[in-house]
């Protein structure tokens, strides 16, 4: 791979915004460099530009060098640094699989990047050729989610190595649900591939969507990149030390994926018992998709119940689909008491 080539001119010759943080080294006690307020300490102080304290607990974590992390304000500024960085708006595109996580396309359409999808098999598996026929010479990134969304499968990571080695550009894989999988992570094939972005976030497993802290993983090379074209200050102080913390209870968080994987599996067996349920496809996220007799009826019934679900009914493949997130006890007990009396 030559990254020279894959990246964006303009962005190769960029000269970051140098941040006051940036241009000292070495244990100061008083701090005039930053117009800051004196008062209100410490919210009054810039936060790390680097996160660099947080990095290296997620580094000991992940088994990733600390300089091979990047931090971005929830996977979506991850997404779009990728389009930023990679693609030409107007010349180049990219191709993702479909269906899957609607943000892709969304920065696609954001910076002006043509966008190619690639059906998955019947069966939701990944299809290396159709995706591999879809590249050209102007084909910079291939998106795979996996495990995917809405589908909620996992491919082998075999397939996915098959297409890092085979074309030329990026390959981002979005790990997001990836603590819920037994299949394992891309992340222990980034020596392998220079070419792999794996993309992870706190927001599912880690239970801290509100938090909006996505990760990157890849070579130093790519990493420098990303720090170099985000904004200067990308995550808050409050933020890191809020994860900064959590990383500190990971008995917890494993805890947690232990409780969700069992409540997804005992919710998709009261699914299957259902009149309205047609098909449950396999999953290996804190999510089923589930195909029901109307997708769009039931969806307005429980909403009218005040249970919310996602219905995918309008998304390629997902005909009469809802996506139902693993919740409480209590919350999969509602669900399912209520769709038993849909009809009645």
């Amino acid at each position: 791979m030559n990254l020279e080539k894959l990246v964006r001119k303009n962005i190769l010759s960029l000269k970051p915004y140098s941040c006051a943080r940036n241009e000292f080294s070495g244990t100061a006690t008083v701090w005039l460099d930053a117009n800051e307020n004196a008062y209100n300490n410490p919210y009054n102080r810039y936060p790390d530009p680097m996160q660099q304290q947080l990095k290296e607990k997620i580094s000991e974590l992940r088994e990733v060098p600390a300089d091979q992390i990047f931090l971005g304000v929830g996977s979506d500024e991850c997404i779009d640094l990728t389009y930023r960085i990679f693609c030409r708006p107007g010349v180049d595109n990219v191709v993702a699989i479909s269906p899957s996580y609607g943000m892709y396309e969304v920065c696609a359409d954001i910076n002006d990047v043509e966008y190619r999808k690639a059906p998955l098999t019947a069966d939701f598996g990944l299809d290396r050729e159709g995706i591999l026929r879809l590249t050209d010479e102007n084909t910079k990134v291939v998106w795979i989610c996996s495990p995917n969304n809405p589908t909620g499968n996992a491919f082998d990571r075999t397939d996915i190595a098959d297409i890092c080695g085979r074309f030329e550009g990026i390959v981002v894989v979005d790990e997001a649900y990836i603590d819920f999988s037994s299949k394992g992570s891309m992340l222990e094939m980034l020596d392998r591939f220079p070419n792999l972005i794996v993309m992870q976030t706190f927001s599912k497993a880690w239970g801290s969507a509100a938090a909006r802290l996505g990760m990157a993983f890849a070579s130093k090379e790519i990493i420098d990149i990303f720090n170099k074209v985000k904004y200067p200050y990308n995550i808050n102080q409050l933020t890191q030390n809020y994860a900064l913390e959590l990383l500190d209870r990971y008995g917890d968080i494993r805890e947690w994926v232990r409780t969700l994987i069992a409540a997804r599996d005992n919710l998709i067996g009261r699914l299957s018992e259902l009149d309205c349920v047609e098909k449950i496809y396999p999953t290996d996220a804190n999510f089923v998709l589930v195909k029901v007799t109307d997708a769009n009826a039931i969806y307005r019934y429980l909403c009218d119940c005040g249970i919310v679900v996602r219905n995918r009914n309008s998304v390629e493949m997902c005909l009469n689909c809802l996506r139902i997130t693993a919740g409480t006890e209590e919350e999969n007990d509602q669900l399912i008491q209520t769709l038993a009396q849909y009809g009645k």
